[in-house]
């Protein structure tokens, strides 16, 4: 019997349940804006995770290390529970949490979420194969499809885990959203981890999404090859331009492709043209930058209670464990 590593949330569009109506939405109003989830197709998950092991990007070295630091002891309070990852890409530094985990009980449940088919069925293969004892299934689909999906708990308790600082990039309305429906999915008693990126200084920050290499730049201009294939369009890359800033009024980095000659865009399956004046831009992308004290009052009031956080000793990044109440 062959065991499938993965179950598909949407079977229309495989990987990502889409009719493009933020898109239309979001080129059709000034100033234009796309999803960051348009960076994930199978390319841009390769992207980021080379953008991970750039020397300018700290967030995901640093999460790592208090990963590294303090996962027994993550282990040690939430004891055997089931493991469930948010935007679980290759799933690199879960291996801490597992290895973790391996230490106090012989069967453990893991489902990693993603919207890249290729590397979640990648790294569930592989974490199966380096974790025989352990039952680990992928789940296909965006963040919504899956909490969705989840149902009832498969052991006594859960842990959802959101790691990587992804929380950012919610708008603040958006961020009160996701987390009621975090509230709504788990039931008393089950653990939220999150990951954020702290605010620090705007040299620090910018550097981190505009590498030397140019890694981020390729990944953000990735977003427009992704609509061309998924929706039929024909936009010339090589007309726009990578920018990334940080405003320090809201305290967030914002990600932007510069049009740089006018450019007339056709977005077939969208039934969508869009014109571009020279100098118009997209926003990408919103990356907040969080205040710890005050991101555990925003989850206390989702009823999303904090046993314990970590920072490293620049307290550039944070890492809470929360409790349903």
């Amino acid at each position: 019997m062959i065991v499938q590593p993965l179950t598909v949330l949407d079977h229309h569009h495989q990987e990502l349940r889409n009719n493009g109506e933020d898109v239309i939405q979001g080129l059709s109003q000034t100033p234009k804006t796309l999803s960051p989830k348009y960076f994930y197709d199978d390319h841009g998950s390769q992207l980021f995770e080379k953008i991970c092991e750039l020397p300018e990007y700290y967030p995901t070295r640093i999460e790592a290390w208090i990963l590294q630091q303090y996962a027994d002891e993550i282990a040690e309070i939430t004891r055997c529970c089931e493991l469930i990852e948010l935007g679980s890409g290759s799933s690199t530094k879960t291996q801490i949490i597992l290895d973790a985990y391996q230490k106090i009980t012989d069967f453990c449940r893991y489902l990693p979420i993603d919207v890249s088919g290729k590397i979640l069925k990648t790294s569930v293969l592989e974490l199966q194969e380096k974790y025989p004892d352990f039952a680990i299934h992928g789940l296909l689909g965006t963040y919504e499809q899956a909490l969705v999906h989840l149902g009832s708990n498969y052991l006594q308790s859960r842990m959802l885990f959101f790691l990587g600082s992804s929380l950012g990039n919610f708008n603040a309305e958006g961020c009160d959203s996701f987390l009621d429906q975090v509230s709504r999915t788990l039931q008393p008693g089950d653990y939220f981890l999150l990951g954020v990126d702290l605010q620090k200084p705007k040299d620090i920050l910018e550097a981190a999404y505009n590498d030397s290499q140019e890694v981020t730049a390729d990944f953000n201009l990735n977003v427009l090859s992704h609509l061309n294939w998924r929706f039929q369009g024909n936009f010339d890359i090589s007309l726009f331009r990578h920018q990334a800033i940080y405003n320090e009024v809201d305290n967030q980095m914002e990600m932007y492709l510069h049009c740089e000659k006018n450019h007339y865009v056709s977005l077939e399956l969208l039934d969508l043209q869009v014109l571009f004046t020279n100098g118009e831009s997209i926003m990408t992308e919103i990356s907040r930058k969080f205040d710890l004290a005050t991101m555990e009052k925003q989850l206390d009031k989702k009823g999303l209670k904090t046993l314990k956080s970590w920072t490293d000793e620049k307290g550039w990044f944070g890492l809470i464990l929360c409790q349903v109440e």
